[in-house]
């Protein structure tokens, strides 16, 4: 959701600057910031910003820089005079010049006022346009970066993939371990045993630590994953859901796992799903 969109309009007495910047959020988080005189259009360029942007915190600025001669601040002569002749009872005649008199009325309130722009249709026209300019532009970033996400995306995916062949490759030997090592242990006590029990309880045991239904969830959830992912619809939220799943089952995996070289595997695809989630956040 990170992106940047600007339009600059050039207008006959001033300049528009249009910005609009946008950070990771789970939810649409909205800032607008426009001169009061357009304060009126504020809803309207929520509604079109949400509908554009749907998700990420937003912030929205329109800056105006006047370039025109004239200026819509003046001095208002009468408050002024009045402020000098009343600071000249206080004062007496001759301590201050009229100059520093001047200092110091043009300072109280109401010595200057500013004329109250009001809001130009056909100004706003044009601005409005540039607006949408700027959205485009916005968009089109957040696409571009989106485009290099999905390309680490799926290389994260067909790396957790591999790993889970290693899993699947070593599941063979580990029940040969953990047999191996329940055996010596039962031979180091020195007792006489029960094979048909022995058996029955190792039978139990292997069942607790058995990780079949985890690989092929853990499977099924990673192509789950690029199925969503090539979705044209926006899913930012849905695969954040399918990698809570998917870091289910690597957990429980390495949980049951009780072997080294497994145990191994499953950290390397929990390094790679940690590079994910670090970057799904960006995704709308």
């Amino acid at each position: 959701m990170t992106g940047y969109g600007k339009a600059v309009l050039q207008l006959p007495t001033k300049k528009v600057t249009i910005e609009i910047k946008s950070l990771n959020s789970k939810n649409l988080d909205l800032n607008v910031r426009i001169p009061s005189y357009y304060k009126e259009k504020e809803l309207a360029v929520r509604k079109k910003l949400a509908k554009a942007l749907v998700r990420g915190k937003v912030d929205f600025s329109i800056f105006v820089e006047m370039t025109a001669d004239e200026t819509s601040t003046s001095i208002n002569k009468g408050v002024v005079n009045e402020y000098m002749q009343q600071l000249r009872n206080v004062v007496q005649t001759g301590a201050s010049s009229d100059v520093e008199l001047l200092k110091m009325a043009i300072k109280m309130p109401d010595a200057l006022k500013t004329a109250r722009e009001e809001l130009d249709e056909n100004e706003w026209l044009l601005i409005d346009k540039n607006i949408d300019t700027a959205i485009v532009e916005i968009v089109q970033y957040r696409k571009d970066e989106a485009a290099s996400l999905e390309v680490d995306f799926k290389e994260r995916v067909a790396n957790i993939s591999r790993y889970l062949e290693e899993v699947k490759a070593l599941d063979g030997d580990r029940i040969e371990n953990v047999k191996t090592r329940l055996k010596k242990a039962i031979d180091d006590l020195k007792v006489d045993t029960d094979n048909n029990r022995f058996e029955q309880e190792l039978i139990y045991y292997l069942e607790k630590l058995d990780i079949n239904e985890e690989k092929v969830r853990l499977a099924n959830h990673l192509d789950y994953f690029l199925k969503t992912l090539a979705s044209e619809d926006s899913n930012g939220k849905k695969l954040g859901f399918i990698i809570q799943e998917i870091g289910r089952e690597i957990n429980t995996t390495g949980s049951k796992a009780n072997f080294a070289p497994m145990q191994k595997a499953v950290i390397q695809m929990k390094n790679e799903l940690e590079q994910i989630k670090e970057q799904i956040l960006n995704v709308l």
